[in-house]
């Protein structure tokens, strides 16, 4: 059978040698580092072969060590020392071996970053594979650039040690802290240390990729500056158990008549069933019953044994049967529809709410009529 392997071409080597020209040299070694990569080599040949691509790291001519760096930035065929003594070149070489070439230890990594440029810093921070160990060096002694550039590398494996290093040295950083947010796993300490670090666009993110725990939305919703994105309802929306939701919200205090009546007049209505039942110490079957198939008495009956303001409840009374007449009429409205037609009906229902629960209704609504125009114009 004919061997169709591409092989090492001695003459190109001869060439190589014996070329006087820069420019054939180079030509020459490109297209012997190309067979190189192409070729099936026995451990004979490969050896060979490395000891022509020493020979060409010791070439005088930039263009010839050039050509052999581009071809073979990131094959596991360039030898670990030779790799080592390209680092050291002009930039122009050594910065795609440090980018991308397999053949240096972490040992190596972190020598070179701790004795070389800026820029060679980043090209190492970048790198598809970065070990928590080179995370480490740079997460600790890096600067700004070279740290921003290791936390949007989603490849780099960055310990939880040493993404709280990169807060604490750099969370001033917007930056910084928004490469983090994007990172595709986070921990859960870490995504609620950066909720106040972010822009609202990148805490949307943070919120609707990573686990946020109740706690801290807690925290976060009683800001009334941050309440129009980090909102306890959006996230009742979202929530997978709502009983154990309602239950960390009432250990923390934050389960009351205020937040239970913004979600009944938002449409909320499984956490607005959850919330009553967590506070009267009922099982949720019965208190859904008592809320929508026990006559009149069945939600005063829940909501006195819940513990919440007799002024409120008239507004809790509207707020139901708001929700029933909606659904009695059996549109199929989306979610976002259900919940402007609720707010609009409840609202014009002068309900007997305080001022900031009205104000906080009526800014929902107003966020939620622009949504929907864009919508129906599209």
């Amino acid at each position: 059978m004919i061997d169709s392997r591409p092989k090492l071409n001695v003459m190109e080597i001869r060439r190589l040698v014996e070329a006087t020209d820069e420019d054939d040299r180079a030509t020459a070694a490109h297209k012997l580092c190309r067979t190189m990569v192409t070729a099936t080599l026995t451990a004979k040949e490969r050896e060979a072969a490395q000891d022509v691509l020493r020979l060409l790291a010791a070439d005088t001519a930039e263009m010839v060590r050039r050509a052999m760096v581009v071809t073979l930035k990131s094959s596991p065929l360039l030898p670990r020392d030779v790799a080592r003594r390209l680092a050291a070149d002009v930039d122009t070489i050594a910065l795609p071996l440090l980018e991308a070439s397999p053949a240096f230890t972490d040992e190596d990594l972190i020598e070179i970053l701790r004795a070389s440029s800026v820029v060679r810093q980043i090209a190492i921070a970048a790198r598809p594979q970065v070990s928590s160990q080179v995370a480490e060096i740079i997460a600790f002694e890096g600067t700004e650039p070279v740290v921003r550039t290791l936390a949007a590398n989603d490849n780099a494996d960055i310990a939880p040690i040493s993404l709280g290093a990169i807060l604490d040295r750099f969370g001033g950083s917007r930056e910084v802290a928004t490469a983090l947010a994007y990172r595709a796993v986070l921990p859960l300490d870490i995504s609620e240390r950066l909720i106040g670090l972010v822009s609202a666009q990148v805490r949307d993110h943070l919120i609707a990729r990573h686990a946020v725990a109740p706690e801290t939305m807690i925290r976060l919703a009683g800001h009334a500056g941050e309440r129009a994105t980090v909102d306890l309802l959006d996230q009742a929306r979202t929530a997978g158990d709502l009983a154990e939701f309602a239950a960390r919200l009432n250990a923390r205090g934050a389960l009351n008549a205020s937040l239970l009546l913004r979600a009944l007049a938002t449409g909320v209505m499984p956490f607005v069933e959850h919330g009553l039942a967590e506070l009267a110490g009922t099982p949720h079957h019965r208190a859904w019953l008592m809320v929508h198939d026990a006559g009149p008495l069945g939600l005063r009956a829940l909501y006195d044994r819940a513990g919440l303001p007799p002024r409120l409840f008239a507004a809790f009374r509207a707020g139901v049967d708001t929700w029933r007449g909606l659904q009695a009429e059996g549109a199929p409205f989306d979610p976002a529809t259900f919940q402007q037609r609720m707010l609009e009906r409840f609202l014009t229902q002068r309900p007997h709410a305080s001022r900031d629960d009205l104000g906080y209704l009526m800014e929902r609504l107003d966020r939620t009529e622009p949504a929907l125009t864009r919508r129906s114009a599209a």
